[in-house]
């Protein structure tokens, strides 16, 4: 979609401009893979349309292979408007338009599924499976066991207000059992499914994906891996600008480290500190830490990490001077 970002804080009624942008949870996720030094393809489906043309071109600036996205002369690209305030808190606003529009049809007959699969990883998000019948259709079909099937991973990204029938929660549920990694968090889980004693409840509850991530918000983040204990990494201190996309970021860090065969701890590591750059950041996308400074950072003994406090611009600094070790 593109994202339509607020010009200043205040109701959608009261914003008088907007700063247009890109957005979407798997494009958010293959960006930012692409900007920390990974191969990445975009696969969707946009209008043939300026907006289209607008989200392959950036999308493709980041470094995302766009070949296999398909522009759907009938239908056009869809588009969303938010509030600048926390998702989390009353005052969050959006408005999405996007029934009708090219991503929402895309289906199992005109998706290059060799393309989607053709990775070491392929990354799915519940936001698809809400856009209609067609792409619940074409989401239970990439997630059914195979043989040669990618690492599936799975974002719950539990969104009621683009589901307009019941099933929504039973199908996420659903979907995150059949994949290989789920990224969920413990306040989607609550809302969702009903699970409210934190993470090992929610464990018991999926137990079939191979690695479980749940976020706790500030709190931080607990991993659970087949046949080994869980891990658990507290979250950073961040000076927040605009918290939308961190979540995605979240996962793109997570998925960085496990391309690169780093522990569970590391992995959570980067998670965090790639959500710490899309935090101090406005929009939905920011730059990842260079990898050899996220290396560094995630090498820091326990109480180093904990007293870390990032600040707008510590991702182009060599080291950052908001990285001072604050009491």
């Amino acid at each position: 979609m593109v994202t339509f970002l607020p010009g200043r804080p205040g109701r959608l009624a009261d914003v008088p401009s907007f700063h247009r942008a890109i957005g979407g949870a798997e494009s958010n996720v293959a960006c930012v893979l692409a900007a920390a030094g990974h191969g990445a393809r975009w696969v969707s489906r946009v209008g043939a349309d300026g907006f289209g043309q607008h989200l392959v071109e950036g999308i493709a600036g980041y470094g995302v292979d766009v070949a296999s996205v398909r522009r759907d002369p009938d239908r056009p690209t869809g588009v969303y408007f938010r509030t600048a305030a926390d998702r989390g808190t009353g005052a969050h606003e959006v408005a999405y338009y996007r029934a009708g529009s090219a991503a929402s049809a895309m289906s199992v007959a005109n998706v290059d599924l060799a393309a989607v699969r053709a990775g070491r990883v392929l990354h799915l998000s519940g936001i698809t499976a809400a856009l209609s019948a067609e792409c619940r259709e074409l989401l239970r079909e990439l997630t059914a066991p195979r043989p040669g099937r990618p690492l599936l991973s799975f974002d719950v990204n539990h969104r009621p207000g683009l589901w307009r029938g019941a099933e929504g929660p039973a199908l996420l549920l659903d979907l995150a059992r059949r994949a290989d990694l789920v990224f969920v968090g413990e306040d989607e889980a609550a809302q969702a499914w009903g699970i409210t004693g934190g993470p090992r409840a929610i464990r018991q509850a999926l137990p079939e994906p191979g690695v479980l991530v749940v976020k706790q918000g500030a709190k931080g983040a607990t991993a659970f891996a087949s046949g080994r204990p869980s891990t658990a990494e507290p979250a950073l201190r961040v000076d927040v600008v605009a918290a939308t996309g961190a979540g995605d970021a979240f996962a793109a860090g997570f998925l960085s480290a496990t391309l690169r065969g780093l522990p569970p701890s590391a992995r959570l590591r980067h998670g965090h500190l790639f959500a710490a750059a899309a935090l101090t950041a406005p929009g939905d996308l920011a730059a990842p830490p260079a990898r050899d400074h996220a290396d560094r950072l995630t090498a820091l003994d326990d109480t180093a990490w904990g007293r870390l406090r990032l600040a707008p611009g510590w991702t182009q600094a060599e080291r950052a001077t908001q990285e001072a070790n604050t009491p």
